[in-house]
């Protein structure tokens, strides 16, 4: 025998639970970026006109891919968040 259950989930719990994922998402993209913000004592943006104006270094080339990939995503997370905040039309699939 199958006991079925209705769940009854409001907008603003679907809205509050997808912000709560994205940061916890953020939580340790901020973690990474912290890390080379320390291992260089500068910001990603400042980092990158160094690097561009320097010679060849393998490792901060790959230190720069990595921490481009990090910030990028933070970006990004940053924009979902701003359209769930946002979001009036929530549909559950």
């Amino acid at each position: 025998m199958v006991l079925k259950v209705n769940i009854t989930v409001s907008g603003e719990e679907v809205k509050e639970y997808k912000k709560l994922d994205i940061l916890s998402q953020l939580a340790l993209i901020k973690e990474k970026i912290k890390f080379f913000e320390n291992k260089y004592r500068c910001k990603f943006e400042d980092f990158e006109k160094k690097l561009k104006e320097s010679g060849e270094n393998f490792e901060k080339w790959d230190d720069f891919i990595e921490w481009k990939a990090y910030v990028e995503s933070a970006r990004d997370l940053q924009r979902k968040m701003r359209e769930i905040e946002h979001a009036e039309n929530i549909r559950i699939t």
